[in-house]
């Protein structure tokens, strides 16, 4: 069975949605001011990680996640005037955090909501709030009084003695543990984007978005809530008192939170050169790959330092599983099947299931994967593998593949053009024409790929 590390308890529990076989799930996505950091894309590579483990387990999930695309980061880089200036500016950079999606393979959530296509759902928990006093009104602007929820700070385990009763705060976000009165609507200042609304002109806080957004379409009450760990105080805490404070249920059941990613030891910033977007790293010609396995090599509760030698790494592990796959797709193997590999199909499997069971231990599970792939070039060797085990090992490996990309299983199929130019050089090498062999050895080269003449053939691999 599945256990998770449930901030909300402290404790490692085992998983068990609301719903048999079914999972509602919602996860901060980006605020969209800017190209997304490595960092973030490690959140996104963990929850990505967990939706994919889910279904592998048999679990049905509908993931929901949030686009901030209104709050004090988005109006202060657009500096826009009108809701439509800002939508303009914000959709560039939502475009650009799906595509640095797809470079790493991370999957698009069910359903993507945007913070300004919901200012009535905002509006309408606001004035719940209101008629349940929880908040009051100063300025034009409407704040959660903190002391009307008995529950503040359960999840960030505040000490309640140490809260600031009375005393507010207008800014999204704010040191830790400075537990104040937050904003839930804001009044309108020059120069700012305003919505007309039965509360009166301006705009949402962070912290309500979350909260409309989640229970429209995931209910009252949901499985899962994931994010990074900064986010458990104030936005997560906030989110849990203005949702249960107006419908007096718990709000999630469980809520997941990735560790933080640290540069060559330090915490990522501009002024000492080691912040990275993903382009920046793509830039440097590292594959999205490379980048994908370095992120997920290490469990998401512990925290990952990224280094030069880390990205070697993960691209030297992930090239020695595609030299596997390639061999196992291409090398003739003899008729029949050999009953251990075919066990051994079997046993990676639940080795791996072991491991990501233990909170997505996914050090444990890839230390699971290349054991296996060890004993199976042992076998190649020996002449032990099969056509009947190549299809099992090759179905093993898809399924492992659907919860931890590792392997480039369509993309590994040779281009034609390819083809044709190795089956050339093979003539030529036949031929003893061996300028028009490296020649076309070349040509090979600079499309990506590279030849090996062996004892048992050609064998090519991606560069």
């Amino acid at each position: 069975m599945l256990r998770l590390s449930n901030t909300l308890s402290g404790r490692i529990e085992p998983f068990q949605p609301l719903e048999p076989r079914q999972v509602k799930m919602y996860t901060c996505g980006p605020t969209v001011y800017d190209f997304v950091h490595i960092g973030n894309l490690r959140t996104f590579v963990f929850q990505d990680i967990l939706k994919r483990y889910l279904r592998h387990k048999g679990f049905g999930v509908f993931h929901v996640m949030n686009i901030t695309d209104v709050d004090d980061k988005t109006i202060r880089n657009s500096e826009a005037q009108t809701i439509a200036q800002l939508k303009t500016f914000t959709d560039r950079f939502t475009q650009a955090f799906f595509e640095d999606c797809d470079r790493l393979g991370i999957e698009k959530p069910d359903r993507a909501v945007h913070a300004t296509d919901h200012i009535d759902d905002m509006v309408a928990l606001i004035r719940q709030l209101q008629s349940g006093g929880y908040t009051y009104e100063k300025d034009g602007s409407i704040y959660f009084r903190i002391e009307s929820f008995e529950d503040y700070g359960k999840l960030a385990k505040l000490d309640r003695e140490g809260i600031r009763a009375g005393a507010r705060v207008d800014v999204d976000e704010y040191d830790k543990q400075d537990a104040r009165d937050f904003v839930l609507w804001k009044a309108p200042k020059n120069g700012e984007p305003r919505w007309e609304t039965p509360l009166g002109p301006g705009r949402p806080g962070w912290h309500i978005e979350c909260s409309a957004m989640s229970m429209k379409y995931l209910g009252e009450t949901f499985d899962l809530h994931c994010g990074a760990v900064d986010l458990i105080f104030p936005h997560h805490e906030n989110e849990i008192a203005q949702s249960e404070a107006a419908t007096a249920k718990p709000f999630v059941r469980y809520w997941v939170h990735g560790e933080h990613l640290i540069v060559d030891g330090e915490k990522m910033s501009k002024s000492k050169g080691n912040f990275f977007t993903l382009r920046d790293l793509l830039d440097k010609g590292i594959q999205p790959a490379a980048i994908r396995y370095a992120l997920q090599s290490v469990p998401y509760k512990r925290q990952l330092n990224f280094t030069a030698d880390a990205v070697r790494q993960a691209e030297a592990s992930l090239q020695r599983l595609q030299d596997f796959r390639q061999r196992i797709e291409t090398e003739a193997l003899p008729r029949g099947a050999d009953h251990e590999l075919q066990s051994g199909c079997k046993a990676v499997l639940e080795k791996f299931e072991e491991a990501m069971d233990q909170d997505l231990n996914t050090a444990q599970a890839l230390a699971a994967v290349f054991d296996w792939v060890r004993q199976v070039n042992t076998a190649l060797a020996a002449g032990r593998v099969h056509d009947g085990d190549g299809s099992a090992i090759l179905a093993t490996m898809d399924r492992l593949n659907r919860v931890l990309p590792l392997w480039e299983s369509e993309d590994s199929r040779l281009d034609p053009r390819i083809q044709s130019l190795i089956e050339q050089r093979s003539r030529a090498r036949k031929a003893r024409d061996f300028a028009l062999a490296d020649e076309l050895r070349n040509r090979i080269f600079d499309l990506g790929y590279l030849v090996e003449d062996t004892k048992d053939g050609v064998r090519w691999k991606k560069r």
